[in-house]
């Protein structure tokens, strides 16, 4: 699902963002990437995503190398990924289940298919009651969930969440969790950013550790 190898990432200012990164992802994986404030959690969920490339090494993401002037095969990549945004990147002055049909409407699905699939996915994540609520009419943690429904929606392969608990207190920060995890299967990966490791289930996944742009440990948590 994800192979990186000696994978590193050096920006157009010369910053060294990420280096000498090896990771395996398989099918059904839950997968949480924590670490301090510029460790890199972002700049690797960029490389997975196709929004930036590696500056050297070898990245391969649903046997799609993610490499420059590759952009029929970024775009496959794209449609096969549910990503959750740290800014959810919703439409404001559209209903949380119009901003889940958005995101379908390029995948070949029938209007009805569209709008069946937008309301279950808003039941998965309990704001049923919330379809016709205009996005600026929630609080943070609906709108995080309705980012949740409209990267599930599709049935991704691979869900990137990038710190998905950000700003929201205990309670509702294990809610998102509790809805990411739930998404896993034999299929579908999920990996996780967050600063927020006494939250995370120690049985539950592994646990990525990096430190300065490089793997400083990995934990199973079993």
């Amino acid at each position: 699902m994800i192979e990186a190898k000696n994978l590193c990432l050096r920006y157009a200012d010369g910053t060294l963002a990420l280096h000498d990164i090896n990771l395996h992802v398989e099918p059904g994986e839950l997968v949480y990437i924590t670490g301090p404030s510029g460790s890199g959690k972002t700049s690797l969920l960029k490389l997975f995503m196709g929004v930036e490339f590696p500056t050297s090494g070898t990245l391969k993401v649903l046997d799609h190398a993610v490499t420059k002037g590759q952009a029929s095969n970024i775009r496959r990549l794209r449609m096969a990924l549910g990503p959750v945004f740290q800014d959810f990147k919703l439409v404001k002055g559209r209903s949380s289940l119009e901003n889940i049909m958005l995101g379908m409407r390029f995948f070949g699905f029938s209007s009805r298919e569209i709008k069946e699939n937008a309301r279950e996915a808003l039941i998965r994540v309990g704001l049923e009651h919330k379809a016709e609520s205009l996005i600026e009419n929630l609080s943070w943690g609906e709108s995080q969930r309705v980012s949740i429904a409209r990267a599930v929606v599709r049935k991704p392969a691979l869900i990137l969440a990038d710190e998905p608990t950000g700003n929201l207190d205990r309670d509702n920060a294990l809610n998102i969790l509790e809805i990411l995890k739930a998404c896993k299967n034999e299929k579908t990966a999920v990996i996780i950013t967050t600063h927020a490791t006494h939250l995370i289930n120690e049985n539950d996944g592994r646990l990525i550790r990096l430190n300065g742009g490089a793997v400083e440990r990995t934990d199973e948590l079993k």
